[in-house]
């Protein structure tokens, strides 16, 4: 993931989530990971290693200690160890690439966000076709602690053989001290994204091209991860691990 390349700012608000609206949206499926251990394998994968970004922390595969499902919640959990190429730190991150994905419809994700410096927790989607950025990238809620009371929503994508992005982020009072539901709506003209109820940042799709060339009128695939350090996550205080992100459900529903 790149950064954010503009930014525009929506008031403080201070929300609670309500239930969608029957009448408009209708579920089509969800992720409730209300099981023990290890998540779902005919649903999700792993990543594994040093990805992206310059993070600090090592991915791994089916270790319960970074990834695992306990008290109705997904918890990924980034650890202070010495492990695998050198690595001082553990975390999770976990995908549907190649197993679901999603065209139009809303995403939504409850969650509740890690705290202290150096974590990156996120929520965000890639095109199914294509490597980046042309794919598309569609992030859906990212938080880092230089910016402890907002989060973000950002869109990448390539055009002119180049990568362009486009972002907004919204104010939040302690956004990590509860669960909040993180969303985006989405259909061929506009992505919305939301914070429970309160929409915060519409991108419209054709700035990134016109007709079934663009990346957002192409299937996505969900990625959940917990960074730490790196391009945006910074400096890391080893006192904050082990640092645990909570996502309750993962629900995606069509329009009627």
């Amino acid at each position: 993931m790149k950064r954010v390349s503009m930014l525009m700012v929506v008031g403080v608000v201070a929300v609670s989530a309500r239930a969608v609206d029957a009448n408009k949206w209708e579920l089509v499926w969800s992720e409730e990971f209300n099981g023990n251990g290890l998540v779902d394998d005919t649903v999700w994968n792993y990543e594994k290693g040093f990805v992206r970004n310059k993070e600090a922390q090592y991915y791994t595969a089916e270790r319960a200690e970074n990834v695992v499902m306990r008290d109705g919640n997904l918890v990924i959990t980034a650890q202070k160890e010495d492990f695998a190429d050198n690595a001082k730190y553990t975390s999770g991150s976990i995908n549907t690439k190649g197993k679901k994905a999603f065209h139009y419809g809303r995403i939504e994700v409850r969650a509740k966000l890690p705290v202290g410096q150096g974590n990156w927790p996120a929520i965000w989607m890639m095109g199914v076709e294509g490597g980046w950025p042309t794919c598309g990238e569609i992030d859906i809620m990212e938080h880092v602690w230089a910016h402890s009371n907002t989060v973000h929503a950002t869109v990448h994508w390539s055009k002119d053989n180049g990568h362009t992005s486009k972002g907004s982020k919204i104010e939040n009072q302690k956004p990590y001290a509860d669960f909040h539901v993180y969303a985006v709506e989405w259909d061929e003209n506009e992505l919305k994204f939301f914070l429970d109820d309160t929409p915060y940042f519409t991108f419209d799709i054709n700035l990134a091209g016109e007709g079934a060339a663009n990346p957002f009128r192409k299937p996505h695939y969900l990625l959940l991860n917990l960074a730490i350090g790196g391009s945006w996550g910074g400096a890391i205080d080893d006192a904050i691990f082990p640092c645990e992100y909570l996502i309750d459900s993962v629900r995606y529903y069509k329009r009627k």
